[in-house]
């Protein structure tokens, strides 16, 4: 059964070979402790905050449904892009489903995040923000896939572009979640 943290992993590992695809090997070790494999469990647990027990969880889990799978050369997990797209699309807003809630003080989500706050303009509306302490925008908040999301979206910027993407697919009506699929396309696959 997934999780939404399984979710959060799979997009940073998808961040990460973005990252080695545009700067070389090296841009993934960005953040991490020296002599650290980013895609190593505590790698993992580094950057997105998730206990190395739930990363390797998540990640067994991800690996059994098909939606990640092992590299061949390194032996290292990597999101199965395709896969992962499929699901977003189709499963992300049933599976999980979001409300906003309460106004607060967070990071932005969704459109009012940087990878899509010039595509759509709504007169009037709130903006969505994940709660967070050191946000300093204020909006209706939305809770994460994951309660560490803020903090690994602010340490890296590939990440938050996704998990912001994923939230305006979650939210959005047909029109913003199209836009939003189309944008998470271009980038994912």
């Amino acid at each position: 059964m997934m999780k939404s943290q399984d979710m959060v992993i799979l997009l940073k590992l998808a961040s990460l070979e973005d990252s080695e695809q545009e700067s070389g090997p090296q841009s993934a070790y960005h953040g991490v402790a020296t002599g650290e494999d980013p895609y190593s469990v505590r790698g993992l647990e580094a950057a997105v905050g998730i206990s190395k027990t739930e990363v390797s969880a998540s990640i067994n889990r991800s690996l059994n449904s098909g939606i990640a799978v092992k590299d061949r050369k390194t032996g290292r997990p990597k999101a199965n892009r395709r896969q992962v797209l499929e699901f977003i699309i189709h499963g992300i807003k049933y599976v999980f489903p979001v409300k906003p809630g309460a106004m607060q003080r967070g990071l932005p989500t969704a459109f009012a995040a940087p990878v899509l706050r010039e595509s759509l303009h709504s007169a009037g509306s709130l903006i969505s923000v994940w709660p967070y302490a050191h946000g300093k925008e204020m909006g209706q908040s939305v809770e994460p896939l994951f309660k560490t999301v803020p903090e690994a979206a602010e340490r890296d910027q590939r990440l938050y572009a996704y998990l912001a993407l994923v939230d305006a697919i979650r939210l959005g009506n047909s029109r913003e979640a199209n836009l939003a699929i189309n944008v998470l396309a271009e980038r994912l696959t």
